[in-house]
């Protein structure tokens, strides 16, 4: 195993390196790189910027400091799937085909649809060379949803959510073709996939240098299970919280492995970082990195991490612990260093950003709003939401300007209740409003109506033998 466990005083130099021989790659492309980088469960107060105190993410930290930091952005969904689909289509889940992570009984989830355009076939119309790596989750291999007839040229990873819930597998897809790794075939394992990953999206940015590219980086870091190859990063944590570490190769949790997974992640950033500074890319490339949904600690799991900080909920559920997400953009030159912007944005914003800076047109049937006025710094052209919505699993979320409204059904009886909070008074969630504001309720229940389209995959009541019943009673 690999052991690259920097010094932190040396890991600034991962943004800063140059070619070892002083060389720098010729212009030839006047587009912007676009990159993507997508962290997989990672709470809201994970990273030292975002606040948090155990979890030393210098490449990320410096990221933001010469970037925009957003405090109101949102994942698209509370959980893996549909949160991609969002991200991919420029939609929310009242309108994508994916809600929830529908497994199959074979390798793969549930496609999303040929009709559906994603970002990558917007910036293939662009004349970008467009390739995914990491965790796709959005269709199976050579299904309508793989990510080569979703306008990717090129794919590396894992395309089934639950094959990404093996950090020692012994094969990786290329493409929608099945890629052996020899040193997983029988333990010790030696071929830890996240590395693996990591290393085809560097060289992707190699083999692309000279024309515009688009790199969706779906790391699968720091999703479960716990797993960890036994190196100093590990060691590091150990020592520095500590806490035992466990079995290294075991999927159990730990606070040293979990906090050297995010390590890990802040690393390969660097990595890649390093990469665009290296290929004189950087100053001609915008980054942007967020999360798929808010951490998947419990609270008895994150009191000494805090990934989630104080805010109500985690992974799967509808309040802010669930869908809101850290995100840093950074592009030189063009976004203000150290900026920070409290535009209330989602994950389907991030199509028709990016459909706005290569001049090409957006679907007419999209939610997002582009958010390129903002990055820009000229926040008074900026358009806004009127609201942003989000359901999963019998539950729906909205959010307009500062208030925000959980809603669920009861799967048996279909009884509603809804929960309203103020964000700005009241961000934790703590005090629901419901019942003192019946205009406002009002208003959030005709949302919960007219912001969504009925979907035959996933209903949004389930109507159930119980349920049924009742609904008979009801129209007699």
């Amino acid at each position: 195993m690999t052991k690259y466990f920097i010094p932190i005083t040396a890991l600034f130099t991962l943004f800063f390196c140059t070619n070892v021989n002083g060389q720098k790659a010729k212009k030839k492309n006047n587009k912007p790189n676009i990159v993507y980088i997508l962290a997989d469960d990672m709470g809201y107060f994970e990273l030292g910027c975002y606040g948090g105190k155990v979890i030393e993410t210098p490449n990320l930290d410096r990221l933001a400091k010469e970037g925009m930091v957003f405090s109101n952005h949102y994942c698209g969904s509370n959980i893996c799937a549909p949160s991609r689909v969002a991200l991919m289509t420029g939609k929310h889940t009242g309108h994508t085909w994916i809600r929830d992570n529908k497994e199959l009984p074979f390798e793969g989830n549930e496609p999303i649809r040929s009709s559906d355009v994603t970002v990558a076939e917007v910036l293939k119309e662009a004349g970008y060379t467009t390739g995914a790596f990491g965790k796709w989750g959005l269709g199976y291999p050579g299904s309508e949803g793989s990510p080569n007839k979703q306008g990717f040229d090129q794919f590396y990873g894992y395309n089934c959510q639950r094959h990404a819930h093996h950090y020692y597998s012994n094969y990786m897809r290329q493409n929608d073709d099945s890629v052996t790794l020899y040193g997983n075939l029988k333990p010790p394992f030696k071929e830890y996939s996240a590395d693996v990953i990591s290393a085809k999206a560097l060289e992707f940015i190699g083999k692309n240098k000279n024309k515009p590219f688009f790199l969706y980086f779906a790391s699968t870091l720091p999703h479960n299970p716990y797993d960890q190859p036994d190196d100093t990063i590990l060691d590091y944590y150990t020592k520095k919280t500590g806490m035992p570490k466990g079995d290294p190769t075991s999927e159990a949790y730990s606070v040293p492995k979990y906090a050297s997974m995010t390590a890990r992640l802040d690393k390969e950033v660097g990595d890649l970082m390093a990469k665009l500074k290296a290929l004189n890319l950087l100053e001609n490339t915008l980054i942007i990195f967020t999360s798929d949904n808010g951490t998947a600690l419990r609270p008895n799991e994150d009191e000494y991490l805090k990934t989630g900080g104080d805010l109500h909920g985690r992974k799967s559920e509808m309040y802010e612990g669930g869908i809101k997400s850290p995100m840093i953009a950074y592009w030189k030159g063009k976004i203000v260093a150290g900026s920070k912007s409290p535009l209330i944005s989602a994950a389907w914003d991030f199509l028709p950003t990016v459909a706005e800076l290569v001049n090409v047109k957006a679907p007419n049937d999209i939610d997002g709003i582009s958010m390129l006025p903002t990055l820009l710094g000229k926040p008074k052209t900026q358009k806004e939401h009127d609201y942003l919505y989000w359901e999963r699993n019998q539950t729906q979320g909205i959010r307009k300007g500062d208030m925000k409204a959980v809603i669920s059904y009861d799967k048996e009886t279909r009884k509603q209740s809804i929960e309203i909070y103020d964000l700005v008074k009241d961000p934790y969630e703590k005090n629901d409003l419901a019942a003192t504001l019946p205009q406002l309720k009002n208003e959030f229940l005709e949302l919960a109506k007219t912001a969504r389209i009925e979907s035959d995959l996933f209903p949004l009541i389930k109507k159930t033998k119980k349920a049924k019943k009742i609904k008979d009673e009801e129209n007699m």
